[in-house]
């Protein structure tokens, strides 16, 4: 029997496991094969943010985009879990001009920005977080892009009925190979639908958001779209100092990275990168407790990717800091390490 999940990642000090991080691995191609993975990849998990890219897909095959002049800049963001930054919250304003609404239209709620320089400013000044400094306000942006395009109901765009929300959920479906009445629904932290699904079929949807010769002409095109401008404006997507962003930055776009909370990584691989047999990849990782301490999830996709071949030296290099580690104490003493433990299992 394969426990659902399995030790990643552990956390030495002297020569004893003092604790472990216990996850699920899927690396699977566009057509459905799983090629390596680490505990069931049957198991049914929250993608959250990690959606974003499938739940973006709206915005570009309704016209929504086109009608609006959304720049890859602006869809970069829509994708996004962005850090609050001014840059974020400038492409946010000048977006929001043409479609026509205000920030205080977002039902995303509000909290302070994940930069932390951009928080304690704002908190110096005196201010409050606002609704663009939410990170998933780019998100909510996009889809009052199409509620405006559509003429849909506005006030209530969240709620699970609301068409935009089903087209969401269709997509999500539809990219992951599988039924829409079969994707687990619940509601997410900026109160719109939040989907779960198997492992291994995110892990597809990835590939296929990675395999330009995926799918039908309009899905082609709204994927080409969004998989180039998450790539080109990675610093969007994430912000600085987070995974995400120096993954895409690191590797010059060629692979694509979303995360999500409570421990959810995807990452997409183009074919040929291992030689010209090999197919695009999708990768989904989920760290059991949640990595609410950010020390596992990063690691682990870092170990996922060099186990795969698909970093250079220099990219390892340049990613260093969400590597596993030597831990020290507060004197500087070198007390342990954090390490992988954990050897990628052939497809099943």
């Amino acid at each position: 029997m394969v426990l659902s999940y399995q030790p990643v990642l552990e956390c030495t000090r002297g020569n004893l496991v003092e604790s472990s991080h216990d996850g699920i691995i899927a690396v699977a191609s566009a057509r459905g094969t799983l090629l390596r993975s680490i505990g069931d990849v049957r198991q049914v998990v929250y993608m959250r943010s990690s959606a974003k890219p499938f739940q973006a897909l709206p915005i570009l095959i309704s016209g929504a985009a086109d009608a609006f002049s959304i720049t890859p800049p602006e869809l970069a963001v829509m994708c996004s879990s962005h850090s609050g930054t001014d840059e974020h919250v400038a492409v946010l304003e000048g977006v929001q001009r043409r479609i026509g609404i205000a920030e205080d239209d977002l039902q995303t709620g509000r909290h302070w920005p994940y930069d932390r320089n951009t928080a304690m400013r704002i908190a110096a000044e005196g201010g409050r977080p606002t609704e663009n400094r939410h990170n998933c306000s780019g998100k909510h942006t996009g889809m009052l892009a199409i509620v405006c395009h559509k003429g849909y109901p506005r006030g209530t765009y969240t709620e699970r009925n609301h068409p935009v929300q089903r087209w969401s959920l269709r997509e999500v479906a539809h990219m992951c190979g599988m039924h829409e009445d079969n994707v687990a629904i619940g509601i997410d932290g900026c109160s719109v639908p939040t989907f779960a699904v198997p492992m291994v079929r995110a892990a597809v949807g990835y590939a296929r958001v990675m395999d330009p010769d995926w799918g039908d002409a309009q899905h082609r095109e709204a994927l080409d779209r969004i998989r180039r401008a998450m790539t080109s404006y990675p610093n969007l997507v994430a912000g600085p100092g987070r995974f995400d962003t120096a993954l895409m930055q690191a590797t010059k776009g060629r692979i694509l990275a979303k995360g999500g909370a409570e421990g959810y990584q995807a990452i997409g691989v183009p074919a040929g990168n291992l030689g010209k047999q090999q197919p695009a990849l999708g990768i989904t990782i989920k760290i059991k407790d949640g990595d609410l301490g950010k020390r596992a999830t990063a690691a682990t996709a870092l170990e996922v990717l060099t186990q795969l071949g698909v970093l250079s030296e220099e990219e390892q290099r340049d990613l260093e800091p969400f590597a596993p580690r030597l831990l020290t104490n507060h004197a500087g003493i070198g007390i342990g390490k954090v390490q992988a433990c954990f050897q990628l299992d052939e497809g099943a």
